[in-house]
């Protein structure tokens, strides 16, 4: 609330949107960047929010600080992280809600998943928000396995697809905690 710590927010925003940029020009992403700033202990979506220019996070009002402050329990928030932000482009059902794949390993091991569904929110926005639900990601047969005779977003393979997704980023997130 005192603003305590935004000078260090804002010039590692700003070095992470200078990076971001940079990739999206260089793979001619035609898509805005945007960052999610979040508390470093357990959001539970409380906590957390979208930066799409510097120039947000510059200009905090109280409401918004005041809903950075806390998170589950009125815990303080001492910390926070800022990560580069994932537009969420996969739609489900009728009324075309925004939904993210949730996969769960187990050491290397794809053992289940799930989709964070919401339809009042935006594809560069947090779907942990009140009116959120979850929709199972259900399969009459096991789905560890590519199907040759199905499309790639086919249900049979998407759990597929999003495992060796999942697979990736748990290597590159030991790899960058291996660089210390």
């Amino acid at each position: 609330m005192q603003q305590d710590g935004m000078e260090c927010v804002i010039n590692n925003a700003e070095k992470l949107f200078a990076d971001i940029k940079q990739k999206y020009e260089e793979y001619h992403i035609p898509y805005q960047p945007f960052l999610i700033v979040k508390a470093d202990a357990g959001t539970y979506g409380m906590a957390v929010m979208t930066v799409r220019n510097i120039d947000e996070l510059k200009s905090l009002n109280r409401k918004q600080r005041t809903r950075m402050a806390t998170i589950k329990g009125g815990q303080p928030v001492r910390r926070v992280i800022i990560q580069e932000g994932v537009y969420t482009f996969e739609v489900i059902g009728p009324d075309k809600a925004v939904a993210e794949p949730v996969v769960y390993l187990w050491g290397s091991c794809v053992v289940g998943g799930f989709y964070r569904v919401h339809k009042d929110r935006g594809t560069d926005e947090n779907l942990n928000a009140p009116g959120m639900h979850f929709q199972p990601i259900a399969f009459a047969k096991p789905c560890n396995q590519p199907s040759d005779n199905a499309a790639p977003l086919d249900c049979h393979n998407r759990l597929y697809l999003y495992g060796i997704i999942a697979q990736l980023s748990m290597l590159a997130a030991a790899r960058e905690m291996n660089k210390g």
